[in-house]
């Protein structure tokens, strides 16, 4: 097994998850390891250590002996009664697995750091309203559960548990679903995008003009809206879908085939579990087309769209929040800034989105090339850079769309992201990395066309 730094490799006594290894070091070793001769489950009694190192600056967080845990083996801990293995794991590790929930026999591995890990997610959620909350470091800390963990506390902070009485279990197990039908094999459009969505949203429903005016539906609408947006997103774009004559796009006529994809796909699961059974059946289906006109929303080949509508607001000064379809419309237009709010970031958070997203593009252009099908714009990784394609979209689509949220919403919030953006485009022009200049923005009707889809970082090329 290699471990990164060149630091010693032990044998290991038990199987250690990938997961763990490629996000922060963990060796475990004791005396029935094979260093010491062959291991023997019979010796599992002998104490142990852990060793916990984080990978970014080789530093070790702690050096700790394990209690002794008797002579289970793992093959004992699986037909354990529940209350043994509760003790044994996380509650964490124990309610993350849906073949648990499911009803399924558990099989996990004892946990050697969950504790210290969790609580250090604790101590990131007392701060999940800060800007700069880093989401990679919080889904690290939660063993790659960053969508389920960050989402449930809002949930439960805003009170909306209780409000809405909705059943612990099955809220846990929905969000598990959701957790899991996003791809972790995308380089963007996974469960990490969706909670850092979800955690610039909650930052919005906290600036005053929303704060003082959204009622806890539409609170517990704009948080699920943004746990669902890109749910069960495979990797590629619209155009893609029409061109290679895909299922979705023929479903959806061409139109917002991912978006109807996504809303459709957070409804399945929402009456999968049966979450909102409790209530009468027209407020579900209230509640589901809501859902879907947020969704709906972030279609970014229909920002113009949007933009003007909102511009039109503004300049004429008639949005009334105490108005249900105008705060509808807000949340439309938060969910649209919280989607592809990354060059509003911190650089060393927005630059690790950038790269991400320019990823998925090329690993699409490959897969075009590969077909002999024609590459998509910005996907021709020999034709473009992180550099060029970040500078355009933030020229385009990203500096509009918050001009205008700022104009809504004039706080400090709205003028930090607007600063992180144009120090964010500097760093990309003085890295040189943006080769040619950005083609010109296109006009309005080709960018609302319902067959040019726009994902983070692109826009149509219309040279």
């Amino acid at each position: 097994m290699e471990v990164c730094y060149q630091l010693p490799v032990l044998p290991l006594d038990r199987p250690v998850p990938k997961h763990v290894l490629s996000r922060r070091g963990a060796i475990s070793f004791s005396s029935s390891s094979s260093l010491f001769g062959a291991p023997d489950p019979r010796q599992l009694s002998q104490r142990r250590g852990a060793i916990s190192y984080d990978s970014s600056d080789q530093t070790a967080l702690y050096i700790r002996m394990l209690a002794r845990l008797g002579s289970e083996s793992e093959a004992a801990v699986d037909s354990a009664p529940e209350r043994r293995v509760r003790r044994l794991l996380s509650l964490q590790r124990y309610l993350h697995s849906s073949r648990l929930l499911r009803g399924a026999a558990p099989h996990i591995p004892l946990p050697i750091l969950d504790e210290d890990y969790t609580g250090q997610a604790r101590c990131m959620l007392e701060k999940v309203g800060n800007w700069n909350f880093d989401i990679f470091l919080f889904d690290r800390l939660t063993n790659g559960n960053s969508l389920i963990t960050l989402t449930f506390h809002l949930l439960d902070q805003y009170g909306l548990v209780e409000l809405f009485r909705l059943d612990v279990v099955r809220l846990w197990r929905f969000l598990v679903l959701v957790q899991e039908d996003y791809h972790t094999h995308n380089p963007y459009h996974n469960a990490v995008h969706a909670a850092d969505v979800t955690q610039a949203m909650y930052c919005y429903l906290r600036e005053p003009a929303l704060s003082k005016s959204l009622t806890s539906y539409d609170i517990l609408m704009g948080l699920l809206a943004a746990a669902t947006h890109d749910l069960d997103h495979p990797g590629v774009n619209q155009p893609f879908l029409i061109k290679t004559d895909h299922y979705l796009a023929s479903l959806y006529k061409n139109t917002s085939v991912l978006e109807n994809h996504h809303w459709k796909s957070a409804v399945g699961l929402l009456r999968e579990t049966g979450l909102f059974s409790h209530l009468p059946a027209e407020d579900s289906l209230s509640l589901e087309r809501d859902l879907g006109s947020l969704i709906l929303a972030t279609d970014i080949s229909r920002q113009n769209d949007y933009l003007s509508r909102f511009r039109l607001h503004l300049d004429q000064s008639n949005l009334c929040l105490s108005n249900a379809s105008h705060r509808h419309f807000v949340l439309q237009m938060a969910l649209k800034c919280a989607d592809i709010c990354n060059p509003c970031r911190p650089w060393e958070l927005s630059k690790q989105w950038s790269d991400k997203v320019t990823e998925e593009f090329f690993q699409q252009g490959d897969i075009e090339k590969k077909h002999k099908l024609e590459v998509s714009p910005l996907c021709d990784r020999a034709n473009n850079t992180v550099g060029n394609i970040q500078i355009g979209f933030m020229t385009y689509v990203a500096e509009p769309l918050f001009a205008e949220w700022s104009r809504f919403s004039d706080t400090r919030l709205s003028q930090t992201m607007l600063g992180h953006m144009g120090l964010n485009k500097a760093s990309w022009g003085s890295r040189g990395q943006s080769l040619s200049p950005p083609p010109p923005p296109p006009p309005p009707r080709v960018q609302a066309s319902p067959k040019t889809n726009l994902r983070e970082g692109e826009y149509p090329d219309t040279s």
